[in-house]
Parts: structure tokens; C-alpha cells; sequence
């Protein structure tokens, strides 16, 4: 098997473990080599499974992208554990005075990002051996699965680092960090050839068992949000000459004209922790594309569980429904004032210890206590007070947390289309905001700074607000990141600040990993501001 030296060591070319979902049910696949794999349409298919095995784990250790894209935000703060280590604080504040030790927080993020990646670009590069016989639609299908996993992973990596090694093909060579618009060419490319090879197949008529794989509108749909975050960020009128402006709107009318979703009738059930007997279930029609995670996870290699939904649980106390988490993720009072009384979004987003007359008491044990957690991803207890991954025979709350991340909702390409300025942008938006405040709905014209501030309402928690905020360039993102405030850290009132300066030295980015610098004998460079 060859190696990578992306600064990890060699790569197995999967690591599957058992799924309650149909699409990930497959046995370990061990001692495979690129001599003896690669044959059949059905080694195809196991390789695309540890593709998506690949994008499953790489937030299962180190710092989760959904937990540290609100963190950055302006919707939580860093919190955790009164005696914790600070290094949350440094993410919050972009500080790394904060915790000068904590320089490999996203290490093992970096790390399990490239082995995805490798998998991905792996298959990729066999398809041309493989017998695929009369069935040409199969092997573009597989293709278009795998180059839309390749660009989902590239954009959180972009996103995050801003300048990484752009690895497109099996390498072992000590690769340089590439100009971030070479990583977006890939990206638009590999996600205009998903939208243009998988079959036109409607939420309707898909096959339970495929709930979970790439779907030709989930595509699209990210092409949408890449287009909207590259063009903001980069301040460029298109994205990297390969979408327009009235090329990314067109995907998303596609969406909504022949995709086959809606939007789910009361907003509180979309979250488990927020409907408790009337959630809608995972892959409802809301759902365009979820990662997808089980119970099964253990200490032996199986990591198929949500590790990181633990991160943003109330800190060590479980109050049913509410399970025992580590307390990560406080949120910002401003969130909830954000909210008018009558939006249902409010109380199906956030827990508010007052409002819900909760009998929390670890105030001590909680750093930047504001009295609100995260409700939509909140770790569950049953009635019975056990973690609710215990009904499934996982005794690990930590890992056994089964809970779907939701990456790209139907609400999202009404706003994003509206925002690209379809013709039924204000049907789009009024649409959103009328499952929102039912019969409290009054009109709001459409505009945007009023979609942007939509947005963060509808979307707080899921891993958007940050990059959003970005979107509208690095001075304005800090303006409204940037605040002094009063929090309480273990009981005790405490002051909270959040520099400008510090985002805008930073320009938004994270570090890289200290390790990773070393390994790559100075070929990689530290991010400014770090």
C-alpha cells in the first residue's frame, strides 16, 4: 500500500464499522493493497464507503468544525469546565496568549482531514481499472459521490486554515500550502461535475437505504454556499471563473424547482432535544445532505458515533430531556435577545435554564456561564435518567452520541437563492419566516441585511453564523464578533472580551497545527496572527 507524507503516517485504505444506516452497513475491510483492490464495481463501492466513512470521522477527535465555527461566532462563547485549560478561550477570542501550549488543538483534525482526503483522491485515480462494464451511469455516479465528498472536505479545510496542501492524488511528497483559489477551482470543479453526473432523483423517490449518499441537489446546494462564501470573502465577482453569479442562483432554482424537499411544518421538530415525541426524524424532507452518525462507537476503532455533540451538553448535570455534556458552547444573551418572543425558533434552539425552570446547580463547575446551552444539538437523557445512547447498549455517553449533523437544509436554498436574487426571493423569505412565527408572522421586505440576519436566527448552532459573518468581510466580521461583557466563571462574575484586533490579525483563520509545521521541516507557514 503506498504512503502519504502529508505529514501522517501510512495510511490503511479503510476503516469501516457497522451503521444503522443500510448505505454504511458493511463488513471490515483489512489487508487491501492497490495490487489486489480496484477490480470490481463492488470494490468501487467499498472504497466510496470509506470515503464516506473518511468525512464521518474527521471530527471525532480534536475540535469539531460545527463546535468551533460557533465558538468563533458571535452566537457562543468557549466556555468548558471551570478548571479547564484555556484553549477554548483562545479559539473564542483568537487569542493565542490565551493558552500559549495549546498549539496542536486541530492536530488530529489535520490529520484525519488528509486520510479522508487521501481515500477520496485514491478512488478517484482507480476508476480507470475498474471493469465497469455497460453500466456507464454507475461509475459517473461513484465519481461524482467521491469528488463531492473531496470538495466538502476542502472546504472546511479552507475554510479553516485558508492556506493547505492541495492534495488531489495519492503523494508523498512534502507539499507546499497551495494559493487558496487553486483549492476552490478544485472544489468548483468537482461539485459542477456532481451536479451535472448523478441521476435527477427526487426526495421523494429515494430509496431509504440511500438516505445519506450525495444526492445531484446536494450538490447544487453547496455550490450555492461555496459561491456566496468565496465571492464574500475573496471579495471576487464569481467563483474562480468556473460559477457565476446567475450560475450558482440557477443551481439552487434547481433545487427548489425539482428537488422535492420542504420545509418541515413546525421548526421544533428538526431537533430531537427540541420535539422529543414529534421530531421529524433523520433524512426528512428538510434534510438535502447529513452526515451521518450511530451508537456503535467504542474504544476499539469504531467511530461511527457524533463525538463532538458531547462538547455542547449543560456541564456535568443531566435535567431531562438534556443530557450530561461538557459545557463548551455557553450562548451568547444576545442570541436569545435576538429573538422576538414570538419566534419558535428561540425555544427550539436554545435551553434557557430560567425560562425552563431547570434546577441546573453546577454554575460552579462552568466557565462563562450565561444560563443558555444549545438545545438543537444537546446530548438526551430518557425519563429513566440514562444517556440516551444507553437504550442501544453504548454505556460511553461521550461517543455513543447518534445524533445526524445536518450540514445543508432545504431553509438554506430558499435563503441563498433569495440572497443571489431569484424572482421569488421574497416567497423564498417570507416562506422561512412564516414556519417560524406562525400565526405571529408580519412581512418583512426582503433585502440583505435582512437575510443575513435571517440566517443567523434560522441556522444559530449549525455551523453557519461564523461564516456568514466572514462572508461580509474580515472588519465587518470583527465588528460584530468583538464585544465586553459579563460572564460568570465558576459562580463568580467575570469579564469577557473579544478583541476586533485579534480577528482581523487573524483574518479569520486558525492555527496550524505546531506539529505539522515541524514534521513538514518548515515547508508549511504559520497563518498571520498566530
Amino acid at each position: 500500500m503506498k504512503a502519504i507524507k502529508i505529514y501522517v503516517a501510512a495510511l490503511g485504505l479503510l476503516s469501516l464499522g457497522a451503521c444503522k444506516k443500510d448505505f454504511l452497513d458493511t463488513k471490515q475491510v483489512t489487508a487491501v493493497t492497490d495490487q489486489n483492490f480496484y477490480k470490481t464495481p463492488k470494490d468501487a463501492f467499498t472504497a466510496l464507503v470509506g470515503c464516506y466513512d473518511g468525512l464521518q470521522v474527521v471530527w471525532s477527535e480534536g475540535i469539531a468544525l460545527p463546535v468551533a465555527a460557533e465558538v468563533m461566532s458571535d452566537n457562543t462563547f468557549g466556555a468548558t469546565g471551570n478548571s479547564d485549560g484555556f484553549g477554548y478561550q483562545m479559539i473564542d477570542e483568537f487569542d493565542k496568549s490565551r493558552s500559549p501550549s495549546d498549539q496542536n488543538l486541530y492536530n488530529r483534525n489535520w490529520v484525519l482531514y488528509y486520510r479522508a482526503l487521501f481515500r477520496c483522491s485514491t478512488l478517484l485515480g482507480k476508476l480507470d481499472q475498474i471493469e465497469w462494464g455497460s453500466d456507464i451511469q454507475l461509475r459517473k455516479t461513484y465519481e461524482s459521490e467521491a469528488r463531492f465528498l473531496r470538495a466538502y472536505l476542502l472546504f472546511d479545510m479552507v475554510r479553516l486554515w485558508g492556506n493547505i496542501p492541495l492534495l488531489t492524488a495519492p503523494s508523498t511528497d512534502n507539499l507546499p500550502q497551495s494559493n487558496p483559489d487553486e483549492v476552490y477551482k478544485v472544489i468548483a470543479g468537482d461539485l459542477k461535475f456532481a451536479a451535472e453526473n448523478l441521476p435527477q432523483v427526487a426526495y421523494p423517490a429515494q430509496a431509504v437505504a440511500n438516505h445519506g449518499r450525495v444526492t445531484r441537489y446536494a450538490a447544487e446546494s453547496l455550490i450555492g454556499r461555496v459561491f456566496l462564501y468565496y465571492t464574500g470573502y475573496y471579495a471576487k465577482a464569481d467563483l474562480v471563473g468556473l460559477v457565476s453569479k446567475t450560475e450558482a442562483l440557477a443551481y439552487l432554482e434547481d433545487v427548489v424547482a425539482k428537488g422535492g424537499y420542504g420545509l418541515i411544518e413546525n421548526f421544533a421538530n428538526l431537533w430531537p432535544a427540541a420535539s422529543l415525541t414529534s421530531y421529524a426524524g433523520e433524512d426528512n424532507k428538510e434534510t438535502i445532505f447529513a452526515i451521518k452518525y450511530t451508537y456503535t462507537s467504542d474504544y476499539q476503532g469504531n467511530t461511527d458515533g457524533n463525538h463532538w455533540m458531547v462538547m455542547m451538553g449543560m456541564r456535568e448535570q443531566a435535567i431531562y430531556p438534556y443530557g450530561n455534556g461538557w459545557g463548551a458552547e455557553t450562548v451568547n444573551p444576545k442570541l436569545w435577545n435576538a429573538y422576538l418572543p414570538t419566534d419558535t425558533r428561540r425555544v427550539g434552539s436554545i435551553i434557557s435554564i430560567a425560562d425552563e425552570n431547570l434546577p441546573f446547580t453546577n454554575q460552579k463547575g462552568q466557565r462563562e456561564y450565561t444560563g443558555y446551552y444549545v438545545k438543537k444539538y444537546s446530548p438526551m437523557i430518557g425519563k429513566d435518567g440514562k444517556p440516551l445512547p444507553e437504550a442501544y447498549g453504548n454505556t460511553s455517553f461521550q461517543i455513543g452520541q447518534f445524533q445526524d449533523y445536518v450540514s445543508i437544509r432545504y431553509a438554506d436554498v430558499l435563503l441563498m437563492a433569495a440572497e443571489l436574487g431569484s424572482g421569488n426571493a421574497q416567497s423564498y423569505f417570507d416562506s422561512v419566516r412564516q414556519r417560524a412565527y406562525k400565526t405571529a408572522f408580519t412581512p418583512l421586505a426582503v433585502s440583505q441585511d435582512n437575510i443575513i440576519k435571517e440566517r443567523r436566527l434560522e441556522f444559530a448552532f449549525e455551523g453557519i453564523r461564523y461564516y456568514d459573518l466572514l462572508r461580509q468581510g474580515i472588519d465587518k466580521a470583527a465588528q460584530e464578533i468583538a464585544e465586553t461583557t459579563t460572564v460568570l466563571n465558576g459562580g463568580v462574575s467575570a469579564e469577557k472580551k473579544i478583541s476586533a484586533a485579534n480577528i482581523i490579525a487573524t483574518k479569520g483563520l486558525q492555527q496550524i497545527p505546531y506539529t505539522q509545521i515541524t514534521l513538514s521541516s518548515g515547508t508549511l507557514k504559520q497563518n498571520a496572527g498566530w
